[in-house]
């Protein structure tokens, strides 16, 4: 049983910060990645940033590349996206990814519910 769980959401002015967190418990892995995605409202859901759990690699949309950093406590078995400079557009509900992978091609995928960034004037 993997449970994903978000937290850290709310509501925050444009230029503000937030803090999201990834509570992850049942997965364990040597090759696999964790992930932000974000789906706006009326708009499809795009990835934000992804780390790769074995060597510690990071990528991240252009949108939000050099506001944005994904990070992983290995100890507390958390990920987390600090949001920086936040725009209007940064507002989505923002799901946590894990991706287990047996082969190059071949991956468990598992999701959380969701939290709510809502970036507002």
């Amino acid at each position: 049983q993997v449970q994903l769980v978000e937290s850290g959401g709310g509501l925050v002015q444009p230029g503000g910060s937030l803090r999201l967190s990834c509570a992850v418990s049942g997965l364990t892995f040597t090759s696999g990645a964790m992930s932000w995605y974000r789906q706006p409202p009326g708009k499809e859901r795009e990835l934000v940033a992804t780390l790769t759990t074995a060597g510690g690699s990071t990528n991240y949309a252009d949108s939000v590349k050099g506001r944005f950093t994904i990070s992983r406590d290995a100890a507390k078995n958390t990920v987390y996206l600090q949001m920086l400079s936040l725009k209007p557009e940064d507002t989505a509900v923002y799901v946590c990814n894990a991706k287990r992978y047996y082969s190059t091609s071949v991956y468990d995928d598992y999701w959380g519910q969701g939290t709510q960034v809502t970036v507002s004037a």
